[in-house]
């Protein structure tokens, strides 16, 4: 069996290459989050209690766009959702983990983690195999955290022209590559895109994400049922 040291560091090594697409992303909402009115240590503290960048940047967008409370809390929720599923995966590696170290996990759970520790720990039965998706979560974090503070600290400093954010969506394609697949996901992934694009406009108090979000829930739930239907 391999130390916790190794599989800790086996974690940080994995998700290494996802880190690169997140400096920027990081940077992006450090600038932007200062930009909308936000003082430097609300903008920390958001990373550190919420630590999820799309939600983050979902927030930051909303809030300048004048959305209500309501829509902004509901919003982040529904974007931050998806980590009830992840939670649900990795469970069953977990179980036989004290409540605390759950606790621990759980707020390094995120895409980028979760994207390259599923993979290990269901190729890996080691009892210890849960410190890769520390490592890699705790690489997560160092790296968000620090980028956002640069952000903070650049702020206006960093000229328009160099384009970073196309980080943001090519962060998130890194992560649905896989999900292409798949006829299914790509159905699901175009229709709630659509959903939101289209609906930016329309959709009343800027609840365009949780349209998006439900209505892409729905078509996966009547696309699965009909596939299976047809089985």
């Amino acid at each position: 069996m391999k130390s916790n040291l190794k599989v800790f560091l086996k974690g940080i090594i994995d998700v290494s290459p996802l880190m690169i697409p997140v400096v920027p992303f990081g940077l992006i909402f450090g600038v932007l989050s200062i930009d909308v009115g936000f003082s430097p240590l609300e903008t920390m503290g958001m990373s550190l209690i919420v630590f999820g960048g799309a939600s983050q940047i979902v927030l930051l967008q909303l809030f300048s766009g004048g959305a209500s409370s309501l829509v902004i809390i509901s919003s982040v929720g529904a974007v931050n959702s998806r980590h009830l599923l992840y939670g649900a995966v990795v469970s069953e590696h977990l179980s036989d983990l004290k409540l605390i170290w759950k606790i621990i996990i759980s707020y390094f759970l995120i895409d980028q983690a979760y994207a390259i520790s599923n993979e290990y720990l269901k190729k890996n039965k080691d009892q210890n195999r849960y410190f890769h998706l520390v490592g890699a979560g705790a690489t997560c974090w160092v790296i968000w955290q620090s980028t956002t503070f640069l952000g903070i600290i650049l702020g206006a400093a960093i000229p328009e022209k160099l384009g970073l954010s196309f980080a943001v969506p090519l962060t998130f394609l890194a992560l649905l590559v896989n999900d292409f697949r798949k006829f299914i996901n790509v159905i699901v992934i175009v229709v709630s895109g659509l959903v939101a694009t289209l609906g930016y406009n329309y959709i009343p108090f800027k609840a365009y994400a949780i349209v998006a979000g439900l209505t892409g829930l729905l078509a996966a739930m009547i696309l699965t049922r009909t596939v299976k239907k047809n089985e």
